[in-house]
């Protein structure tokens, strides 16, 4: 059997209006993107080696030819984030072998370089390379030490990117809108790559101001939006902008939890409440509140198709010989989400120490996310094991539950909790929070949380913040808090 097609209504000449495909200030039909990729697959195969190549992954046309380029000619794309640092940016350079750089090159880099003319058609017929390897290398975000290479297949975006287009009832009829960066799952997967596979037109809006997403929708008639949590709460936050958003089918978030109360605006100023989902660049998008299901602030729905999900704990103490005891589904129980399915990756790039560790001994993917699931299947995300699972005066507490509980607060605008040493409870509940604008009482807080979850889930200290630390997908970095 030959190598799947990733980007099917590409291959097939769908995506045909001259504005079909609109990046920035660019726009241009699928078969002119097809055209202008395939001069740069000639220029890749020029080559003596076949090793990846990278590209500047800014949210550009010339960057969207350039990885589309590097799949036609079957070699592994690395997206490299343009705001990384030079020790970074060398970093992922160096780990990942690349030895051709497409596009704009930042000037620490010493790549070999081909520039890519969004203007210039190749005379070749263009059909993706018949390779059944990675076709993407993605850098993880580096918290638990240097930056590792996921290696995803195209089998693997393709099934990802199908469970979705079945729950969410994405089709071509659709117009996706985003702003997203495009070295992550979230905005180049299935945000050009997804379009790409089932035909919707795309408009990636460069910055996602709330006054784009409006005007995505208004002069493109987007329908289907991707955000993250911050860009959402910054439309919330601008009444009209979001009012706009009526016409749209679906409001997506994810990357990271999204406040209830930014959840609660958003469905009384558009209209409709937001899709919820979850996932990883190890597994593509595993959950996912479905386009006719129930949409519940802080849960992110239920497994896509193909995919299987489990509730574990990893406590020895509890363990069984296999190191797993599967844990209840009672909506209360946290444990470990494990999973399996057909999205998940190849494993980490030369680190093969560290993919053993992802996997259970009977073949399931270890996310490290901590969880809960209810009777009917609803996944909630807790965090990460390693941050958000706090075990204090005997009591395991998850961290999203005591955030979300503190947002309800309406003096606080973001929080973040964290569990600390502590000689007496083994771990005390530390909650840092960004205020809305005149101070608040930290014992005054603290009750509040106890009058609304049981008092063993009650910070024991709060500490008032200017801003939390985050990555570019509005992902918290808790490592940075102390």
């Amino acid at each position: 059997m030959g190598a799947m097609t990733l980007l099917r209504a590409l291959a097939e000449g769908a995506l045909d209006d001259p504005d079909a495909i609109r990046v920035g200030d660019a726009a241009m039909s699928g078969p002119e993107l097809l055209g202008a990729a395939a001069v740069v697959a000639d220029q890749i195969r020029e080559r003596s080696d076949e090793g990846p190549v990278a590209v500047l992954a800014e949210p550009t046309a010339q960057a969207v030819v350039a990885m589309v380029g590097g799949l036609l000619a079957g070699v592994p794309v690395v997206p490299v984030p343009p705001d990384t640092g030079p020790g970074e940016r060398s970093h992922v350079i160096t780990d990942s072998g690349a030895s051709l750089w497409i596009g704009d090159r930042p000037h620490d880099v010493s790549l070999p370089m081909r520039k890519v003319d969004i203007n210039r058609r190749s005379g070749d017929v263009a059909r993706e390379a018949p390779n059944d390897g990675p076709a993407l290398v993605l850098y993880t975000s580096g918290t638990t030490g240097a930056p590792k290479g996921v290696l995803l297949s195209r089998a693997a975006m393709g099934a990802g990117l199908d469970g979705l287009a079945e729950a969410w009832d994405w089709t071509a009829r659709d117009t996706l809108a985003h702003g997203l960066p495009l070295f992550h799952v979230h905005g180049l997967v299935l945000g050009v790559f997804g379009a790409l596979r089932i035909g919707s037109p795309l408009v990636h809006v460069g910055r996602p101001k709330p006054s784009a997403y409006a005007a995505a929708v208004r002069d493109h008639g987007a329908t289907l939006l991707f955000g993250v949590p911050t860009i959402w709460s910054r439309i919330a936050a601008d009444p009209q902008a979001a009012a706009a958003l009526r016409p749209a089918r679906l409001l997506v978030s994810g990357s990271a939890p999204l406040p209830v109360p930014v959840f609660e605006q958003l469905r009384e100023l558009t209209g409709q409440a937001p899709v919820e989902r979850y996932g990883m660049s190890e597994t593509m998008i595993t959950l996912s509140v479905r386009a006719d299901g129930e949409r519940r602030p802080g849960w992110v729905g239920v497994p896509v198709a193909g995919v299987e999900t489990r509730l574990a704990s990893t406590d020895e103490e509890t363990a069984q010989d296999d190191g797993v005891q599967l844990l209840p589904h009672d909506g209360e129980t946290i444990g470990e989400l494990q999973l399996r399915g057909p999205g998940l990756f190849d494993g980490y790039l030369g680190r093969p120490e560290a993919t053993a560790a992802t996997w259970t001994t009977d073949r399931w993917f270890r996310t490290g996310d901590a969880a809960v699931i209810d009777e009917g299947g609803y996944h909630r995300i807790v965090g990460r094991r390693s941050v958000d699972l706090i075990k204090t005066g005997g009591y395991r507490v998850g961290a999203g539950e005591i955030e979300t509980a503190l947002l309800e607060h309406e003096g606080i605008r973001e929080a973040a909790v964290v569990g600390e040493p502590d000689d007496d409870l083994g771990q005390r509940i530390v909650a840092h929070v960004v205020l809305v604008g005149d101070p608040v009482d930290p014992e005054e807080v603290i009750a509040f949380v106890a009058d609304r979850l049981s008092a063993h889930k009650r910070p024991r200290e709060v500490r008032v913040v200017d801003a939390l630390p985050r990555n570019a997908m509005g992902k918290v970095q808790k490592a940075r808090l102390s």
